[in-house]
């Protein structure tokens, strides 16, 4: 998303106007980096043999980690310190990361035999493909409410 983008979603939002293209906008940003995140834990835990709880964990906590370094970087980039960006990526990201992650890993999860999967297994991939579709899906709604009340991801708009 460019800095125009951005003011705008930041002006609508201030205003009630957010648009689903916004609100989608936000919720894709907010997934990439919970997906890198997810999708790491999940090989790190196949791959060591760790427990199902532990991997849904180390998940977990890897998608808060790269959502909000994705977040970060950007307003870093507009000048901010480490410090300043840190604030305004846990304002920004934090309920969407939630959601997601609790939509996300409830899915894995109530899919039979997905946690168990290996990664040479479609079953390993297609169920984590799934699952983050379906927090995208729930999460879009969530993220255009907030925006529309400058919170979420409206508040990074300020420093772009």
């Amino acid at each position: 998303m460019n800095a125009h983008e951005h003011h705008n979603m930041a002006e609508h939002g201030r205003h009630g106007t957010t648009t689903w293209s916004m609100a989608a906008q936000a919720t894709l940003h907010c997934l990439t980096g919970c997906a890198i995140g997810e999708v790491l834990g999940m090989v790190i835990g196949a791959v060591t043999g760790l427990h199902n709880a532990g991997t849904v964990i180390l998940s977990i906590v890897l998608a808060f980690i790269f959502g909000y370094a994705l977040t970060m970087r950007g307003v870093i980039r507009s000048g901010l310190s480490f410090s300043a960006a840190f604030k305004v990526a846990l304002a920004a990201d934090t309920v969407s990361i939630a959601v997601m992650e609790i939509i996300d890993n409830t899915v894995i999860v109530a899919i039979p035999g997905a946690m168990d999967a290996q990664l040479n297994n479609w079953l390993f991939w297609g169920a984590l493909a799934f699952s983050l579709a379906v927090a995208f899906v729930v999460t879009t709604p969530i993220n255009r409410w907030m925006i529309s009340r400058g919170l979420g991801h409206a508040v990074v708009h300020g420093h772009n």
